[in-house]
């Protein structure tokens, strides 16, 4: 690593259509917990990093919550080694497990709808 820099890599949204209408039952429920959770434009990767906060206040909602609750522990699993295969530079895989954890949004998502 260099003395004074240093690189760095980010994950950050990129939605074609807007968050809304692309996870509208997801957005929902996110807007009930208050809007910033949706204007702000998190990445689905950013939204895993804060899913604990999200599942505390989504405890008003039960339905919703047992939902995203059954999944956590695939989309921790997921955020941790998406972190380290960016860690180690490994993009590509990096890149193959955010396409798994938006298979796991596409499923919530999907859930939602049969509610």
């Amino acid at each position: 690593m260099s003395k004074y820099m240093q690189l760095q890599v980010q994950i950050r949204p990129y939605y074609k259509n807007d968050f809304k209408k692309i996870y509208p039952r997801i957005a929902r429920g996110l807007e009930y917990l208050g809007e910033e959770w949706v204007e702000k434009d998190y990445s689905l990767f950013q939204l895993v990093g804060k899913l604990d906060q999200l599942l505390y206040q989504l405890e008003a909602d039960p339905p919703v919550r047992e939902i995203v609750l059954k999944r956590k522990s695939k989309l921790h699993q997921l955020y941790e080694r998406i972190e380290e295969n960016i860690a180690d530079w490994h993009l590509s895989e990096a890149d193959q497990l955010l396409y798994q954890m938006e298979d796991v949004f596409d499923e919530i998502e999907r859930e939602l709808g049969e509610l």
